[in-house]
């Protein structure tokens, strides 16, 4: 054979093991992001129109997360937090429009105290999918209950609901900081 048809051969080669390199990579880059953001990497390939512009959101949204400074609650501060959700679970039956109210501003303050932009819903939303992607949606649930509670839409029944998103979002977020817990037990 010639040298020139040796030289596209190999060329070939090389371009079929790229493409099947390519493939594979792109295949368990997949999987570990379908892994690690369970129904959330469903939404975000949905709300991106396809799986590349989904992947690439939440590619996006780990970057942002490692550049800030997101931090465990003191014990104290977790005690004083659970605290404060038990008395206002317990005035949900009194006045359910007030104690949603009142759960969405406790969720606000454990979110800012542990590190959490607070300036944009979205953004925050985004922010949590990365660590807590199994109650994100929760946590969206509860806020679009939350905003038509404030406009009087919400029944007894969507501020209970509201109420439960909250909370599995909620006990997620008292993540304690073990080392400062240690440091208590040795005083």
């Amino acid at each position: 054979m010639d040298t020139w048809v040796w030289i596209v051969l190999v060329l070939l080669a090389v371009i079929v093991v790229a493409l099947v390199a390519w493939a594979i990579t792109s295949k368990r880059r997949t999987e570990s992001l379908h892994e690690r953001f369970g129904p959330e990497y469903d939404r975000a390939v949905n709300e991106g129109g396809d799986r590349r512009t989904g992947e690439a959101d939440l590619r996006d949204r780990v970057k942002r997360r490692e550049d800030l400074d997101i931090r465990p609650l003191a014990p104290a501060a977790a005690e004083r937090y659970a605290t404060e959700w038990r008395d206002v679970q317990a005035r949900f039956v009194d006045s359910p429009e007030g104690a949603l109210g009142q759960a969405d501003m406790l969720i606000t303050s454990v979110m800012r105290e542990r590190g959490y932009p607070m300036d944009d819903f979205d953004q925050r939303s985004a922010d949590i999918s990365v660590d807590h992607p199994d109650v994100v949606q929760d946590y969206r649930a509860a806020h679009g209950i939350s905003l038509a509670n404030d406009h009087g839409a919400a029944s007894t029944e969507d501020q209970r609901q509201g109420m439960v998103h909250y909370r599995s979002l909620f006990e997620r977020m008292l993540e304690v900081d073990d080392t400062a817990r240690e440091g208590e037990v040795q005083r």
